[in-house]
This record gives structure tokens, C-alpha cells and sequence, in this order.
């Protein structure tokens, strides 16, 4: 909360001069303050104090709010010998203000200062000044030194990953390596610039770093009647920042499709290209997030109905077509064909449909090529567990609509040779796309095979910065809410000591 930093910043206004040099969060520069700026000859009293505090199951690290897990702030301190790392007797050193600035501003990452000990901290910070005996300025500096490690290990781990860790991945898509956050903490520790090199564990692609960089400017926003509506608007931000966290984009170029905005961009080395309205699945079939690659597209294709639509949607036609069979064949009108199991043709007139069932429909469908066909003149193809494509389609007109989730699940898209042409680069002279409207009435189809796969993600993400401005999308799945639950769920407030601590 915005209290953990007011908190901290008067704290710095009483320092003395010499001991305000902490800067602000996303602001910090400063260099190397490690081992050569604490005592070289560490007290063995308080090395002995910070490893009892780390201590298998230590009571004292339960019952911090949140509780601490000493393994990993043990591991820090092993390979340092117990040295501390963020302070001297008196007050933090350079690198320990830093590091406690960023944790009392995590809010402008999208995460919650408490969640890193930042009010402890802040009191600790202030009883490290009062007059005490040497053996309770001890325990004071022990504590502060374990609390700001955990919080640091904690604070990294959740740039990286998010703190709910709910991305599953499919078979087909990348998985990052393992991350250890106590490693990164120490080299964030002797690097040159602490600030930049424990910031570089985030998100590196465009998307999270503009949403990080919008965030601290919405929140910079002076407060006014609208202030709930913005915190709100703020935590939209942070929970698709969390969102990004669990699926990073590792590559510079490929192409994006945000299913909340309806929209996909092309982006090359950084820089967006080309952007697609688009038609996604409606809440009843939403189109799947996934990551792939664009590997071939189909000019004219022929669309194998899926058995879900031909039972559901097709199969109740032909039964109403059987009742009247001299007014309408339904499957001619549409340019559809019936197949059997083996593949052979079926005339739909011997078939007797009032004793075909969705749980008995012995048959395929398929749409031939062609004006009017679902697929339009064209399909991308990218391998995925969902059987979903992206197509052009003979709707042209939906692209009109404000609320454009109105499909099965695959994904339509506007202008889908603009995408043929940039995909194919320089094989596009040599290939003979048609134009977005041309139709045939009876093509045959073409597939083409890419070159070079172009990368390929499908990502939820109900607000996003576009062409520099902030925009929030409407929540056309309902994730957003519980998603929200989750992250913003009121916190006990920790205990804050009063007075120097044994």
C-alpha cells in the first residue's frame, strides 16, 4: 500500500544527511556496496545471530507475516559466511536503502509491499538508531538483515514467475529453465548497478515492460473523487502484469494475438508492423492461450467440420431438411459434402436422419473450397492441442462490432494476405496469394510451407499500452475477478515492533 512508502520516505527526511542517499524506485544507480563496505571483521556475535535466526523451523520465521522460509535466506548467508550484506551497525548501507526502497514501491510492479516485509522493515530501519545496548543492536541488525534477504529472494521470484505461478504449459510450448532467486540476489549483490541487475529478472518483451512503465505512471496520478476507480484500474494493470509473468514472450519478432482486445500485432525486432482486428471464441467456447509457430498456410482450404458443430448445429437442419426434402437440400446450398468413416461420399437423401443421434452420427462433414466457405480463402496452421487455426472468413462484416467474440473457438482474422505476404518475406514475388476478396467458385487448395516458422502466441490480457496510450479491454472470459481475489485477498497487518528487540 502507498503507506509502506510514505512510511519509508519520512524515515529517510529524519536520517542524517550522509544516510539519505537512497534513490527511488525505477530511479536507482547506484554501484557495487557489498562485502568492502560492511565491517571486514563481521562481529562473530552477529553472524551467530544471524544463523540462529535461520534455524530449521525457527519460531521466529513462522510467525513473521508472511512467514519466512529460512532455507533460502540461508543459503544467501551460507556462502557469505554470515557476513552481513545490507547494513552496518548503525543504519542500512547504500545498497540496503536501495533494496528497501524497491520492496516499500513493489506496488509499482504490480505486486504488494507487505508481501516483503516493507512495514518491518521500515520500523526495523528506525530502531537501528535508538540507543541500545550492543546485544540488542545486534538482534535488531540480524533481523533486519534476514527480512530484507527474504523479501529480496521473494520480491525476485515473483518478477520472474508471479506470485501465483498458475501458467500450465502444454507439450507444445517453451518452458524457461529453472530459476533460482537466492543466485540472482547475490549477483544483483556485487554487480555494478544493484538496481539494474535484480530489475532484469522481469519480463524483457514489450508488452509487460510498457504495461510496468504505464503502471507507475497511473499511479502517480494525484488522488481525486475518482481514486477507487482508479485502484481498481491499477490492479486491472498489475493482474495482467502477474498474467505476462507466467508466460513471457522470448523472442523479438512474431506475431501477438490479445484475445481481450480482439486485436493481433506483428511485431519485428520490437516494432509493431501490422495489426488485425480479429473474431475469438465466445464464453461458451473461448479460444485457448497458447504459444506456437506459424509453420504453413492454405490458400482456399476445405474445412472439416468439426464433430461438435456438425452434431449440435448441422445435424438438427438436416433433420428438419429430411421432414421437407422436396423444398431445400441444406448441405448442397452451403457447399457442404457427407462422408462415411472410410471416406466415401454418402448421398444424404438415403440417409435416415430422424435415427441419427449426436452420440450415433457415423458421418464427417466437410466445406468445399470456395466462395462462402467458413475458412474464407485462407488458414494459418500452427501446431496445438485445441485444434484451433486462424482463418479469414466470408463475415467480413463482424469485424465491425464492438463485441466481436462470437466464434467456436479458432480465431478469424481481417486482412489475412497482408499477413500471407509478411510471413512468406522474401518468397512473397514468388508465391500467387490472391486479393482479400477475390473468390473462386471452385479452387483448389494450396499449401504453402513457411521457410522460416514465425513464433506465435495467444495471450488474455485485458489492458495493454498501444501505440503509447493505455487501454483497458473489457473481461470478455470473467477471469479478471478471481484472479483479483487471489492477488488483492486483505492481508493481516504484521506486527511491528515498538520498541529495540532483544
Amino acid at each position: 500500500m502507498h503507506i509502506y512508502r510514505r512510511w519509508f520516505l519520512a524515515l529517510l527526511l529524519t536520517m542524517p544527511p550522509s544516510l539519505r542517499a537512497a534513490p527511488a524506485p525505477n530511479a536507482y544507480t547506484g554501484g557495487n556496496n557489498t562485502s568492502a563496505e560492511v565491517s571486514q571483521t563481521a562481529p562473530k556475535a552477529l553472524a551467530a545471530r544471524i544463523q540462529g535466526l535461520l534455524r530449521p523451523k525457527a519460531a521466529w520465521a513462522q510467525h513473521q507475516q508472511p512467514a519466512i522460509d529460512p532455507k533460502e535466506a540461508r543459503s544467501f548467508y551460507t556462502k557469505r559466511r554470515f557476513v552481513p550484506a545490507w547494513s552496518t551497525s548503525q543504519q542500512p548501507n547504500a545498497t540496503g536503502r536501495a533494496a528497501l526502497a524497491f520492496l516499500a514501491g513493489a506496488e509499482d510492479y504490480g505486486l504488494q509491499p507487505s508481501a516483503y516485509h516493507a512495514p518491518a522493515l521500515v520500523a526495523l530501519t528506525d530502531s537501528l538508531t535508538w540507543p541500545t545496548s550492543v546485544v540488542r543492536k545486534q538482534a535488531q541488525q540480524a533481523r533486519f538483515e534476514v527480512l530484507l534477504t527474504d523479501g529480496l529472494v521473494q520480491f525476485a521470484k515473483h518478477l520472474r514467475r508471479g506470485r501465483l505461478h498458475a501458467f500450465v504449459p502444454s507439450p507444445l510450448e517453451k518452458v524457461e529453465g529453472p530459476f533460482d532467486p537466492v543466485a540472482w540476489v547475490s549477483r544483483a549483490l556485487e554487480a555494478p548497478d544493484f538496481a539494474a541487475a535484480l530489475l532484469s529478472c522481469q519480463p524483457r518483451h514489450r508488452e509487460y515492460q510498457q504495461l510496468q512503465q504505464a503502471l507507475v505512471r497511473w499511479r502517480q496520478h494525484p488522488k481525486g473523487p475518482d481514486s477507487i476507480a482508479r485502484q481498481r484500474r491499477a490492479e486491472q494493470i498489475a493482474l495482467t502484469l502477474e498474467r505476462w509473468r507466467w508466460d513471457a514472450i522470448p523472442d523479438s519478432t512474431y506475431v501477438l494475438i490479445n484475445l481481450a482486445a480482439y486485436a493481433m500485432e506483428v511485431v519485428d525486432n520490437g516494432r509493431v508492423r501490422q495489426t488485425h482486428r480479429l473474431v475469438v471464441g465466445r464464453s461458451e467456447s473461448p479460444t485457448p492461450t497458447l504459444s506456437s509457430r506459424l509453420t504453413s498456410f492454405t490458400v482456399a482450404p476445405e474445412w472439416h467440420v468439426p464433430h461438435s458443430i456438425a452434431t449440435t448445429e448441422i445435424l438438427p437442419y438436416l433433420q428438419e431438411n429430411a421432414k421437407y426434402p422436396s423444398e431445400h437440400d441444406f448441405l448442397a446450398e452451403n457447399n457442404y459434402s457427407l462422408y462415411d468413416a472410410k471416406g466415401r461420399r454418402v448421398d444424404p437423401a438415403t440417409v435416415k436422419w430422424q435415427h441419427v443421434t449426436a452420440k450415433n452420427f457415423p458421418y464427417s462433414i466437410r466445406q468445399n473450397p470456395g466462395c462462402g466457405n467458413t475458412l474464407g480463402n485462407i488458414i494459418f496452421r500452427f501446431a496445438n492441442p485445441y485444434s484451433v487455426y486462424l482463418h479469414a472468413t466470408s463475415e467480413t462484416s463482424d469485424f465491425e462490432l464492438a463485441n466481436r467474440a462470437l466464434g467456436h473457438g479458432c480465431l478469424r482474422t481481417e486482412r489475412p494476405m497482408q499477413l500471407a505476404a509478411y510471413l512468406l518475406g522474401p518468397d512473397s514475388s514468388s508465391v500467387a496469394l490472391p486479393s482479400e476478396a477475390e473468390c473462386e467458385a471452385a479452387p483448389k487448395p494450396r499449401t504453402i510451407t513457411l521457410r522460416r516458422p514465425m513464433p506465435f502466441y495467444v495471450r488474455y490480457a485485458t489492458c495493454a499500452v498501444v501505440a503509447g496510450e493505455l487501454k483497458f479491454y473489457p473481461d470478455i472470459y470473467s477471469r479478471d475477478e478471481a484472479l483479483r481475489r487471489q492477488l488483492f485477498a486483505p492481508q493481516r497487518s504484521p506486527r511491528l515492533p515498538t520498541a529495540p528487540i532483544e
